[in-house]
């Protein structure tokens, strides 16, 4: 029989994982299209650069992070 706390736990991390998987991909999305129309960003290329460094960013540490038991 399994405890009610851990099955929070597992559901709790497969959350963890899928938004994870979510935010690596849109991060690397978003710096792709930063990264290839520098042009039509104009002065903005930096802030759109390091907003999808920060997603990148959390996206993998989601990914990387083990839920305390």
């Amino acid at each position: 029989m399994t405890d009610m706390s851990e099955e929070g736990t597992f559901w709790v991390s497969i959350a963890e994982k899928f938004f994870g998987v979510l935010l690596t991909i849109i991060g690397a999305l978003f710096l792709y299209y930063t990264v290839t129309s520098t042009t039509a960003l104009g002065g903005f290329t930096a802030f759109f650069g390091f907003l999808s460094i920060v997603f990148l960013a959390v996206g993998l540490f989601l990914l990387l992070v083990k839920p305390p038991e």
